[in-house]
């Protein structure tokens, strides 16, 4: 064993790797466009969030509108005919008088 590269014998490739497995032309700027648009993703989740919940909120609002419409409406019927009797008794009272 010499640690004179020029009498080594030439290595061999592992088998366990195929041969031209590595990236040759391996770039950091890609890594890094990449990592700072999911950074970006990741700071906008929140907001994609926030605005999912809205969406649901205002789904389920028009949802209960209808159902909250009738709910005013019986009780203004109701009201309306309170004042009704409340009117026919005035009424009766004075005619009786």
């Amino acid at each position: 064993m010499t640690h004179d590269p020029k009498k080594q014998a030439p290595m061999k490739a592992p088998t366990s790797e195929p041969s031209g497995s590595a990236i040759s032309d391996f770039t950091t700027t890609g890594a890094t466009g990449s990592r700072q648009n999911r950074t970006r993703e990741m700071q906008l989740i929140p907001e994609a969030l926030a605005r999912a919940h809205m969406h649901e909120r205002l789904r389920e609002a028009e949802e209960h509108r209808p159902a909250a419409r009738l709910i005013a409406a019986r009780r203004m019927q109701r009201r309306a005919e309170r004042a009704s009797l409340r009117a026919r008794r005035a009424l009766a009272i004075a005619v009786m008088q």
